[in-house]
């Protein structure tokens, strides 16, 4: 079934969604468990799971730039308010929400320093540094305000395929200088953790999200004819992003699996590779899980801003106990349950939320 046929439903974005948040909150539990200190052998599992999720940022920003390029292409800049209003009630007000009750309820978690002022505060509420995970939201919202220049992209590549593959040469050639210019600059010592949060280092996969989209029938055509290739290419930068992590030695920094490398970016770009693979044979088909991963996407960006909530909460009534007897079944569970937990409070939320809007209205126009 060629995806055009599900415009309103299920795409190649839903699954991105779907993987992503599903792995980044393996990656949350990960960094819990390895500050209680375990075994050298439980340290390298919990590497090698780490560098397997590792793909979770690009993946999303992938697939938020491939469904919103599919459902606004014919978009043009008369219709940003209209578009940047619909955005502000499903992404920007349930980030504020979250941010806040971080910064309240648990402050422990911020990243780099604690807020001691209403100055300080702000700062921390708006880079990203209010939770361990939050930073991936500044960084993201940023593709979401500057989407007319995405529509631009879409709007000149339409139907000139030639000018797509122009566009992501260019667009390699600029990325790998930027990888050079990080590892130089930020690798080397410098706290440039700032430039985590800013769109220009996850351009690639949201110009490639964008072109994704304008080129999907070449897409749906030829790329599961890579599919053996694609699974050679990702034992090859599974095994480079983890011979790199583990030459540095114990114990186990995940500090030394940024995403800004190349191997990192090739092993990304292998998986969305492979989950845009598995997400047309499953459209091809009709599959019955379709709308599920449809459903699951829906409430993906508001589980993922709930996970850490969730974890922390089970981490203080027992899992922090667990993981010091017991690190793998401790990395099992409290997965499994802020997995379930995270996307069971995102819908719960957001039904209740239409509900109040629906009794509010109701009142309002009985008045």
């Amino acid at each position: 079934m060629d995806s055009t046929n599900s415009s309103q439903t299920t795409d190649i974005g839903d699954y991105m969604k779907v993987f992503a948040c599903t792995a980044v909150m393996m990656q949350s539990v990960l960094t819990f468990v390895l500050k209680t200190s375990p075994s050298f052998a439980n340290q390298n599992i919990i590497g090698f799971l780490y560098n397997l999720v590792k793909f979770t940022a690009p993946a999303f920003i992938f697939g938020i730039l491939y469904t919103t390029t599919r459902q606004t292409n014919q978009y043009t800049i008369k219709n940003y308010p209209a578009y940047l209003y619909k955005q502000w009630l499903v992404l920007f007000i349930p980030t504020i929400c979250w941010t806040l009750i971080y910064l309240l309820v648990f402050p422990q978690l911020q990243q780099h320093f604690q807020f001691n002022s209403l100055g300080t505060f702000l700062w921390q509420f708006v880079n990203g540094n209010a939770a361990p995970h939050l930073w991936y939201n500044t960084m993201m919202l940023q593709f979401i305000i500057l989407m007319p220049i995405f529509w631009l992209i879409a709007h000149l590549t339409e139907n000139k395929p030639i000018l797509s593959i122009i566009i992501t040469i260019t667009t390699v050639i600029f990325y790998l200088w930027w990888l050079c210019f990080y590892n130089t600059h930020v690798s080397s010592g410098n706290n440039w953790y700032l430039l985590d949060r800013i769109f220009i280092s996850f351009i690639i996969y949201g110009i490639l999200g964008t072109l994704a989209w304008i080129n999907h029938k070449v897409i749906e055509k030829y790329l599961p004819k890579f599919f053996l290739l694609l699974l050679l290419l990702l034992f090859i930068t599974f095994y480079w992003t983890n011979f790199e992590l583990f030459s540095y030695g114990y114990p186990v920094k995940l500090t030394n699996a940024p995403y800004y490398k190349l191997s990192m970016t090739l092993y990304a770009l292998t998986i969305i590779s492979l989950i845009a693979t598995l997400a047309l044979h499953q459209l091809k088909h009709a599959s019955k899980l379709l709308p599920i991963f449809h459903f699951l996407s829906i409430y993906a960006y508001r589980a993922y801003l709930s996970n850490v909530f969730w974890l922390q909460i089970i981490w203080t009534l027992g899992g922090q106990t667990l993981a010091k007897n017991n690190p793998i079944l401790a990395i099992i569970s409290c997965y499994l349950l802020t997995w379930v937990l995270s996307f069971t409070s995102a819908y719960v939320l957001h039904i209740g939320w239409l509900e109040i809007k629906q009794r509010v209205l109701s009142k309002t126009v009985l008045d």
